[in-house]
């Protein structure tokens, strides 16, 4: 049986992660090319340092490595009167009960990416700010001149790590699709030796390709070396 034509595939759809990736790397350009000023206001809550201003705002989830206890556990001591069989029921039913709490404390003793509340996340050129709108003590500032350390586990997760004002060291991951951006903003001010940044790994494999199949060109141009300049 002749085989039947395979009919040629055109370029992967055009995604919503992709529109964001797009005006990230206009925003790069703007702030290498010292262009920012011509780039609209953003409106928004987060508390700006003085001379800061917002470039975008967007969905944002931030997640701590942290653990959820500290081992400790209610240990329930029984005691039991009555028949033989009610006593031994009694005692086992508080071991197990003991057993159960201090499996639970084992693992939530145990560090792992704990999820806070979902929010809008603004990012300006000093920082990363999720204002919680109930509960201020939960909200998640970041300024890059102050981390250690910085990655991107995913296009759309940020990574990096931090002492915090109580000297603590503090490891911070926020899903949002302006991720590629902070982690650009965060080396040009931190980082700017990068490897990621100076290889532009900050972006998918392809995507300036990608970007020209949909006739959008795609922002800074490949020979711009990012580094170098912008303020």
């Amino acid at each position: 049986m002749p085989k039947r034509p395979v009919p040629p595939q055109g370029p992967p759809p055009w995604t919503a992660l992709d529109e964001y990736l797009w005006h990230t790397c206009e925003i790069v350009a703007d702030v290498v090319q010292g262009q920012l000023d011509r780039r609209p206001l953003v409106a928004t809550v987060a508390p700006l340092p003085s001379g800061d201003r917002a470039l975008v705002t967007g969905p944002g989830r931030p997640s701590r490595w942290r653990a959820l206890g500290d081992g400790s556990y209610r240990h329930t001591n029984a005691f039991a009167m009555g028949s033989p069989a009610f006593v031994v029921g009694s005692l086992l039913t508080a071991a197990i009960g003991n057993s159960s709490r201090r499996a639970a404390a084992a693992r939530d003793a145990q560090p792992r990416w704990v999820a806070g509340d979902p929010g809008e996340v603004t990012v300006s050129r000093m920082g990363a700010f999720i204002i919680h709108p109930v509960k201020p003590n939960n909200s998640t500032l970041l300024y890059w001149s102050g981390l250690d350390s910085i990655d991107l586990v995913a296009p759309d997760v940020f990574h990096t790590h931090f002492v915090n004002t109580r000297g603590a060291q503090v490891a911070v991951r926020i899903a949002t699709p302006w991720a590629s951006l902070m982690f650009v903003l965060a080396a040009l001010t931190r980082f700017p030796a990068h490897p990621r940044l100076l290889g532009r790994g900050w972006l998918p494999p392809g995507f300036e390709q990608h970007c020209a199949a949909f006739g959008r060109p795609c922002r800074p141009a490949p020979d711009l070396v990012l580094g170098r300049g912008g303020t």
